[in-house]
């Protein structure tokens, strides 16, 4: 291939966890990779900046520093209020994956991400908005077209697109790809606040009911979550998934407004003067509602591909994943000749990750139906919170954390209901 300084082996689109992580996979496997980022760090994101341990192993996996001196906050498990019940859950003790999470906010962790690729040897151009494939004659995406940062026309080519570019799927809507309606959706709403009483928490805190008083204690729909930032903020945001009645009918902003002014007033968080910038939302793309993920010499990877945990609205651990599967795949199949050898490892991808996740998120979508239904989740939070045992069963599964070989008695119970479930 010749070196034009726009040509590479892969190019990546979106600097995003997903993209970045598959860059820095690649680039580790001495390709030439170009990521595309159309906006320039640090920039924000709308996210609940807190990190399971899944998305843990994906950074230690990346020589990423996860301690305090470097600006994360860890936690210990998940709170989960809901019932009158205030209940502490410990991250299981596992031998697949760390036993903490992390917090931090994204305005400077997809850049922390994306220096990682560059410092492996990928290429990133930030200010490069991709806005579509450039096709051969039969079809397959050989390239990228893209407006620089002064709008100035540009065009790259490689063998081989990843498709990084989130929840908007915009690469993958030009090649003809859209997103399955039959799939769940959720939308998320977040704002920052300054609270010194619950900015270190040691604990991710869901709150399965949201209650206004101002309404008579009426229950809001969605669920709701208040993570510490350790820098003297908290992330205080709600979820509504397109299963319940209040989705695409509600004022999201307002709802959070409600939910928020009936907090504890030392939080702190019902002081409009406490607040740090405006609500943000955004959509949740989950259950591998756009498919399929391998099309044309294009791999979609995270968001893109709708990869967003159904049970617990967990993005970025999924993004990283599929980055670094996505990463793998493509190096195998680059290794083989053009043609049906090469087409036959890039097919992998979505045979992987239907193996990998297919079964747990058929689970997932039958999940979203059951809570998007108040009296379901009534019952469920006021016979389910009062049992440890169970609530220790029910965050393994929604946190998809077990360990598939050697595990305990709920390890075998989960991994048996993902294997036997028909895979989305």
């Amino acid at each position: 291939m010749t070196d034009t300084g726009k040509d590479a082996d892969v190019i990546v689109v979106g600097a995003g966890p997903g993209g970045s992580t598959a860059a820095f996979h690649l680039a580790r496997h001495g390709l030439r990779v170009l990521l595309l980022e159309k906006t320039e760090f640090p920039r924000e994101k709308v996210c609940g900046d807190g990190l399971t341990p899944r998305a843990v192993k994906q950074l230690i996996k990346m020589g990423i520093d996860t301690t305090e001196e470097k600006g994360w906050l860890r936690n210990r498990g998940l709170r989960v209020i809901g019932g009158g019940i205030r209940l502490e859950l410990d991250w299981p003790d596992l031998a697949s994956f760390p036993d903490y999470g992390l917090t931090r906010t994204r305005m400077d962790f997809d850049q922390m991400l994306a220096t990682a690729a560059t410092e492996a040897g990928a290429i990133l151009r930030t200010g490069t908005n991709v806005s579509g494939p450039i096709l051969d004659r039969t079809g397959r995406v050989v390239g990228v077209t893209a407006t620089g940062p002064d709008k100035e026309p540009l065009e790259f080519r490689a063998p081989l697109v990843i498709a990084a570019d989130g929840v908007s799927g915009r690469f993958a809507l030009a090649l003809g790809i859209a997103k399955r309606e039959d799939r769940p959706m959720g939308v998320a709403v977040r704002q920052y606040f300054r609270s010194e009483m619950r900015h270190d928490d040691d604990y991710l805190e869901s709150w399965l009911e949201l209650r206004s008083r101002e309404s008579g204690d009426k229950l809001l729909p969605g669920y709701g979550w208040i993570f510490g930032l350790g820098d003297g903020r908290v992330n205080v945001g709600l979820g509504v998934l397109n299963s319940s009645v209040a989705y695409g009918k509600t004022n999201y902003r307002t709802l959070l407004a409600d939910w928020v002014d009936n907090t504890p007033a030392e939080w702190g968080l019902s002081d409009p003067a406490n607040a740090e910038g405006k609500p943000q939302g955004a959509a949740l793309p989950m259950g591998f509602n756009r498919v399929p993920h391998y099309s044309r010499g294009v791999l979609l990877v995270g968001d893109t591909g709708g990869m967003v945990n159904p049970f617990n609205g967990e993005g970025i651990a999924y993004a990283m994943e599929s980055g670094e599967l996505a990463a793998e795949i493509a190096v195998q199949g680059l290794a083989r000749p053009q043609g049906t050898a090469r087409e036959r490892a890039l097919a992998h991808y979505p045979a992987e990750l239907k193996a990998r996740y297919g079964g747990y998120y058929r689970l997932g979508n039958i999940f979203v139906k059951l809570i998007g239904q108040p009296q379901i989740m009534r019952v469920a939070t006021k016979h389910g919170m009062p049992h440890p045992t169970l609530m220790r069963f029910v965050l393994k599964l929604l946190a998809n954390l077990t360990d598939p070989r050697g595990g305990d008695a709920m390890d075998r119970v989960i991994n048996a209901m993902t294997r036997l479930a028909p895979a989305v």
